[in-house]
């Protein structure tokens, strides 16, 4: 009989407490999106800046493909601008099945400005971290597509190898807002990175 209580106590208990959590894709419905980042006014030394403009091309920077990056050209042609007009380093990318041909205006390189190619992580098998350091870079911005890719993989390594990295909200696209929120998100949290990335926006930087 005590046995039979006992039993009935621990079942009791049992299904009284609340279900543990699931993993990701049990719980999928129950995330809640964190506060709004704050995006930082920034004034910058333009001989220890680099801009890196990523991948704005015409195969990934389309209506079809990521209609998201269109919005950011205009934004990121004027940081472009403002970076050039303060003699800081400019330095770009294009992807593996891309040239130079094929970055969109506004974001058209000026001769003299270097480029690399590569897959999403810019530093990969490229000179990148050799041209930043011959150069005396100690901060990067980082703007182009995808956010999810190109973005998150070189501003991470950036990151790891410590440089300070600005990322402009308005100047980086993924293929839909969740997803653009969800890397920024990382950046903003990771480890490593919530120490080295700061969050902000083309008309708040100057140099």
């Amino acid at each position: 009989m005590l046995r039979s209580l006992r039993n009935l106590s621990l079942a009791a208990v049992l299904f009284a407490t609340p279900a543990l959590a699931g993993d990701a894709v049990q719980d999928w419905g129950l995330a809640k999106a964190p506060p709004v980042p704050e995006l930082k006014t920034l004034k910058l030394d333009p001989k220890t800046t680099a801009l890196l403009v990523l991948d704005f091309v015409k195969q990934t920077c389309n209506q079809e493909r990521r209609p998201r990056c269109l919005d950011t050209l205009k934004p990121s042609g004027v940081l472009l601008e403002k970076a050039r007009a303060a003699h800081a380093t400019v330095i770009y990318s294009v992807t593996a099945t891309s040239a130079m041909t094929d970055v969109l205006p506004p974001m058209t390189a000026h001769e003299g400005e270097p480029h690399v190619q590569a897959p999403p992580d810019k530093f990969l098998n490229t000179d990148l971290d050799a041209m930043l350091k011959a150069k005396g870079i100690k901060t990067v911005i980082v703007i182009g597509t995808a956010i999810h890719g190109a973005i998150l993989g070189t501003a991470s390594q950036a990151a790891y190898r410590g440089y300070q990295v600005v990322v402009p909200v308005d100047g980086v696209s993924g293929d839909d807002p969740y997803t653009e929120q969800a890397v920024l998100r990382i950046m903003q949290t990771g480890p490593t990175l919530s120490a080295q990335v700061v969050l902000s926006r083309g008309e708040l930087i100057g140099f």
